[in-house]
């Protein structure tokens, strides 16, 4: 693989280059909020091409497992080709990806087209998060970086409800077809105020095998996986369970997953706080409070009130999953945060996918609270990765 090459002392890094860091914000914001966008939309989708919604949950299998195995692959196929060029014909895969899925006529070439955006989604995310060295001051990179992947964590807690509200208003094509929009704005606006980003300094496989070897980056890497693999499983199929579980009115859905977003923006901020004074405490208190959200579902969840409160709890919880698994890995390997950043985003994606995959399993085989039990479970799992390296001094 192969990362941005920070600019020469004689480079100029002009104040408009925040353009660009808001550009690429909104397009890692853009590409993550496609993946998880067909949540909210699973019941319409199932309906309207004749499949079941464990079978519709595939959309977002698909999507994250084509995107944890592009993470590595497309800086190495690619090679030294301009970031700039890259990003943009990622974002025109996007568009057309979009188009695809908003026209399908069935589910394979639903599936297909969906494919197609993990690609994009696999490979704009690998290389956007090394791109603030080169287009900020020295001194602006911490925050520029923090801009860039803050587009990764809105969407992970603002992607559904879009995707929702949208299919509410009009239609679940309608909702493809506005992101299909949305990302040749984007592709313009990459055009427009990205400079020439020439690639160099390679990362082979060797020096991603090598931070296996490192117990921070391994236990992020195993806490990463079961975090993310139970929260999708039981996210996955939110709608149905607010619905047939907790008797919210089918209406009331979007706005709900709306308050999930708002409450996971604040645990965005509530944990970036806290991890830059105690991070092993802040991730084993996200770990615990996250577990707990799932696995009281199907016992205080069977109300509509009950099943309201603790969304918004859950929301308020995995708002702080990115911040802090991000921060955890970069301080895991301060000198290979490239390396383990793109292990970090293989894993994330494809435990997404297999979340979804598992969730959609044990809905069909058995019922709703089964994939809560499931996902509960996982989370809960990740805590004893997160405990085996209490004591490495970094990590504190």
């Amino acid at each position: 693989m192969t990362t941005t090459e920070p600019t020469t002392p004689t480079e100029t890094r002009h104040p408009s280059r925040w353009l660009a860091v808001a550009a690429v914000t909104f397009g890692t914001f853009l590409l993550v909020t496609a993946e998880q966008l067909p949540i909210g939309l699973l019941t319409d989708v199932g309906s309207a091409l004749t499949v079941s919604v464990g079978m519709a949950g595939l959309m977002v299998t698909v999507t994250s497992i084509v995107a944890g195995l592009a993470a590595p692959i497309v800086p190495v196929l690619v090679g030294k080709m301009d970031r700039r060029l890259l990003l943009v014909g990622l974002m025109g895969l996007m568009t057309i990806a979009n188009v695809g899925s908003a026209l399908a006529p069935n589910f394979p070439v639903l599936m297909a087209s969906r494919a197609l955006v993990g690609g994009a989604i696999g490979g704009f995310w690998a290389v956007a998060g090394g791109l603030a060295v080169r287009l900020v001051a020295p001194a602006h990179v911490p925050r520029a970086t923090a801009v860039i992947f803050g587009g990764v964590g809105a969407a992970n807690v603002l992607g559904v409800p879009i995707g929702t509200v949208l299919g509410d208003l009009a239609d679940w094509r309608i909702a493809f077809g506005a992101l299909s929009g949305l990302a040749f704005v984007v592709l313009i606006a990459l055009l427009s105020v990205l400079p020439p980003l020439a690639a160099s300094q390679p990362v082979g496989p060797r020096q991603l095998a090598d931070q296996f070897r490192n117990p921070g980056v391994r236990a992020g890497i195993l806490a990463t996986f079961a975090i993310v693999t139970g929260h999708f499983a039981a996210y996955t199929f939110v709608s149905p369970v607010l619905q047939d579980m907790s008797g919210v009115d089918g209406r009331l859905i979007g706005p709900l997953l709306f308050g999930f977003g708002l409450a996971g923006i604040a645990g965005n901020f509530i944990a970036g706080a806290a991890v830059a004074r105690r991070l092993h405490r802040t991730v084993l208190v996200i770990v615990g409070a996250l577990a707990a959200a799932i696995l009281l579902f199907p016992l205080l969840g069977l109300t509509a009130p009950g099943g309201i409160t603790l969304l918004i709890v859950w929301g308020l919880v995995f708002g702080g999953v990115s911040v802090s698994l991000q921060t955890w890995m970069i301080k895991a390997a301060p000198q290979a945060v490239e390396a383990a950043s793109a292990l970090w985003v293989s894993m994330f994606n494809l435990a997404i996918g297999l979340g979804a995959f598992a969730g959609g399993v044990i809905v069909d085989a058995t019922a709703l609270p089964g994939v809560l039990w499931l996902g509960g479970a996982s989370v809960a799992a990740a805590g004893l990765a997160v405990w085996s390296v209490r004591a490495v001094t970094a990590l504190r």
